[in-house]
Parts: C-alpha cells; sequence; structure tokens
C-alpha cells in the first residue's frame, strides 16, 4: 500500500514521462503549505527558462499569505509573463501529481488568461 506522498509521486513519474515522450516545454509547480512555486522548463529538461514563486520579494509584497489561492493565481500571472519574455508561449502542465484543484487551479487559470498556452 502506497502512502499519500508514495502515491503522488507515481502520478507525477506518469506525468513527466508522457510530457518527456512529447519533447514539450513543461511548466512545473512545486506545493507547499507556505508556498508556491513555478519553473518553466525546456524540453530537453535540462534548463531553466524562467521562474516564479510567492518566495520572491516583490510578490511578497503582494500578497500576504503564500499559501493561498489569491497568492497562487499571482504566481501564475508572473510565471506567463517571464515565459512570454523568454519566448515560450506554449507548454505542458506538469501539476507534479496534484490534483488539478485549488491553489494548482488558480495558477493554472491565471497563466492562461496571460497567454500562457497548455
Amino acid at each position: 500500500m502506497l502512502n499519500k506522498n508514495e502515491a503522488r509521486q507515481r502520478r507525477a513519474r506518469k506525468t513527466r514521462a508522457k510530457i518527456a515522450d512529447q519533447k514539450a516545454i513543461r511548466l512545473a509547480i512545486h506545493r507547499t503549505n507556505l508556498h508556491i512555486y513555478a519553473q518553466v522548463i525546456s524540453a530537453c529538461g535540462g534548463k531553466i527558462l524562467a521562474s516564479a514563486s510567492t518566495v520572491e520579494a516583490d510578490l511578497r509584497k503582494e500578497v500576504s499569505n503564500g499559501g493561498n489561492a489569491a497568492a497562487a493565481a499571482a504566481v501564475g500571472k508572473r510565471i506567463a509573463e517571464k515565459a512570454n519574455l523568454a519566448g515560450v508561449t506554449a507548454v505542458a502542465f506538469d501539476r507534479s501529481g496534484h490534483k488539478y484543484h485549488g491553489r494548482i487551479k488558480a495558477l493554472a487559470d491565471a497563466a492562461r488568461e496571460h497567454g500562457l498556452k497548455f
């Protein structure tokens, strides 16, 4: 029997294997109780093209709590802007095995609204 974290990691491995087969640029999400992080990773997986998180100083001023949906939406907006500056318009969404719900959904919706396609 898998525990909660092992089950999430198994789901994440399956998703990442499919994205690697597609050779697509990936928007990877990492979520903790206090913060949320997003990275746009090159198709080869070796280079980070853009990153945003609630740990960044200018985002911390904008949001009071890094662990809620409003903060995730701010990170989604920021990652879309940085990806556009790096010349990336389309990505594969890697939710790291988490449900597409709550903070993950808020980040994805905000990124889509600001021009990122996935």
